[in-house]
């Protein structure tokens, strides 16, 4: 029976049902619970550093009150970076601003630096301070902080560091999500853990966290009856997401070292292949989740691109996926401005994201190994 290798699947702990039943057995199956805050303290707990955390339905909501609180409102310019998921910019459209995307530089991956100043002062010179900046650990890989965030402070304005994908990975020895004026993290199903789906905003001050309470259970004035005084949402976690969300947080340093280790191996599966590189960490200021195994294919020495490798590990039932389709090439934001040269544009044609799940065995990855074989011999290219 020939069984897909998917790209990153759930993988459960043993103790989300545990969590769950309680929820079940004390009648906690709202929108709050001991299950809500005891999550929110293990995240807490795990970033290590002086935040609030709020469990929220969604990375995505997460960063649209992110930029609540950072005061975007309509008209108003965000910069973002374009190498991402369209998750990270989506939210500035909500509050009906305008996306300002910028380049990555290529050690990263991430938000250039250099390309951030430069449309911080083109910005500027059109009459137009950016309100926020979302920098982006892309698959786990820690962005520039120091640069970044020298930059940010030095125009004044706030960083949303989206950390997603990047729960288990730091800079410097600090985790990620904690750098900014807000952190977003992500339990989507296809995340290093899950709540089925789900999210958190990690803030610097117990204000801030109660503001993003307040504004994701409803915006419910304290009063006897419904009243309302600022548009709320419907973004608040559940307990029974939250009770998956504890089980999973008692694995997760082990999910980390699964996640490591994948890439660990296609390090050494292509080490003497010439033309394909494998996506690891600068320099030891950075420590990657590696949450999703990446590679670039440099198909003129190669003789065969990304997609060849894709379309090959397809024939055997292994799911692999481009990189992120920059956000200044998608449609929705033909028309917004764009700051750096290429780099963003040459990661998504010669990148690939490989099965990286925490709960692939020696088997799939035997699998994996002869079916990548197998590609570079119709090219004449050996491990």
């Amino acid at each position: 029976m020939n069984e897909k290798i998917w790209l990153s699947s759930p993988h459960m702990g043993g103790n989300e049902l545990k969590y769950i039943h309680e929820a079940f057995d004390e009648n906690w199956v709202a929108p709050l619970g001991p299950n809500v805050n005891e999550f929110e303290k293990s995240l807490e707990n795990y970033l290590n550093a002086d935040v609030q955390v709020a469990a929220l339905s969604a990375g995505t909501a997460a960063l649209h009150l992110a930029l609540i609180e950072c005061g975007v409102a309509f008209g108003d310019e965000v910069i973002c970076q374009s190498m991402t998921f369209s998750a990270s910019a989506n939210p500035i459209a909500y509050q009906g601003a305008i996306a300002v995307f910028v380049d990555s530089e290529i050690d990263t991956w991430n938000l250039c630096p250099i390309a951030l100043e430069e449309a911080i002062q083109d910005r500027i010179a059109k009459g137009k301070k950016p309100k926020a900046i979302i920098a982006v650990h892309l698959y786990g890989m820690p962005f520039k902080v120091d640069e970044v965030m020298a930059v940010a402070n030095k125009y004044e304005i706030p960083v949303i560091e989206d950390a997603a994908e990047a729960l288990g990975s730091t800079y410097k020895g600090k985790a990620c999500g904690t750098f900014g004026r807000f952190g977003v993290l992500s339990f989507n199903g296809n995340k290093i853990i899950t709540t089925s789906g789900g999210g958190a905003l990690v803030c610097h001050s117990e204000e801030d966290k109660n503001k993003a309470v307040f504004l994701s259970t409803q915006a419910r004035d304290n009063a006897p009856h419904y009243q309302h005084s600022h548009i709320g949402y419907n973004y608040r976690m559940s307990n029974i997401c939250a009770g998956i969300g504890r089980g999973q947080m008692e694995v997760l340093d082990e999910r980390v070292k699964a996640r490591r280790a994948m890439t660990e191996f296609y390090v050494d599966l292509f080490k003497d292949t010439e033309g394909v590189k494998v996506f690891v960490e600068p320099t030891e200021d950075y420590f990657s989740n590696h949450w999703l195994a990446a590679i670039t294919v440099d198909s003129t020495i190669t003789g065969f691109t990304r997609e060849d490798l894709r379309l090959g590990l397809l024939e055997a039932n292994i799911e692999s996926r481009p990189l992120w389709k920059p956000m200044h090439l998608q449609p929705i934001f033909k028309d917004a401005p764009y700051y750096g040269g290429n780099v963003a544009e040459k990661l998504f044609e010669d990148g690939l994201c490989l099965p990286s799940g925490s709960n692939l065995n020696e088997g799939d990855r035997v699998k994996i190994k002869e079916q990548i074989q197998t590609i570079l011999n119709k090219n004449s290219i050996k491990l």
